[in-house]
């Protein structure tokens, strides 16, 4: 398999350092460039001849924010999938970011092995999100919750619930349940005894029943719909 093509935007030297160093040492990922602010990055990007798969990028950059890397590029690249790197479990800031685009966030100081984890996700089409991310996007959707005893909606037959959707099966709904706590499919498939081919085909299938495209909307849906509990 060919290794994913990173770039990554970090303003601080160290930091940036240590973040290749430790990612360097996986042979499936390929790092094409970095940059230390937005502005470097985009002038980067528009030189390059072969663009990244990937843009790892700081959430807190100085002057141009990750929030505006993350739009601009979304608007030149689209199909630049980009992940956040943030300090702190920003919930509003990380909301604009997925709002412009970026498919997750990462906190700094997490494991290499979960950055390569989530970088693959999202190169697959995956989304790296946690489950206050998913209730900050119900309520921006402003998409009200149902009450209790979640399960209970579709297999009653509820036609708002069922409105041109399939009901889940026992195991989508547990990989659905997964997935809204966060994990990557990898972590999916370790707890769910699966392989990650398996676990990518559960999702297809959810993504088709639910009429969405992606994690963030799946587990939006799911909370929507009272199907799954986070």
């Amino acid at each position: 398999m060919e290794a994913i093509r990173l770039f990554v935007v970090e303003d601080q030297p160290k930091i940036l350092k240590n973040q290749l160093k430790l990612l360097e040492s996986f042979d499936d990922i390929e790092i094409i460039g970095t940059a230390l602010s937005g502005e470097e990055a985009m002038e980067e990007l528009s030189g390059m001849d072969k663009m990244p798969d990937v843009l790892l990028c700081d959430l807190g950059l100085p002057q141009m924010s990750g929030i505006d890397v993350t739009r601009q590029v979304k608007e030149k690249w689209p199909a630049i999938e980009i992940l956040i790197f943030t300090i702190f479990d920003e919930e509003d800031k990380v909301l604009e970011a997925v709002k412009a685009g970026a498919s997750g966030y990462l906190l700094k100081g997490a494991e290499a092995s979960k950055i390569v984890d989530s970088i693959k996700e999202v190169r697959q089409g995956g989304s790296v999100i946690q489950p206050s991310l998913a209730r900050a996007l119900l309520r921006h959707f402003r998409m009200p919750e149902t009450g209790p005893a979640p399960q209970n909606r579709l297999q009653k037959g509820d036609a708002g619930a069922q409105s041109g959707r399939r009901q889940l099966t026992e195991r989508e709904l547990e990989c659905l349940q997964i997935i809204a706590k966060g994990l990557s499919n990898n972590e999916a498939a370790n707890v769910l005894g699966l392989s990650k081919a398996t676990i990518r085909t559960h999702l297809e299938h959810i993504y088709q029943k639910l009429d969405v495209t992606n994690r963030v909307e799946a587990v939006t849906e799911g909370i929507r719909q009272g199907i799954i509990d986070i």
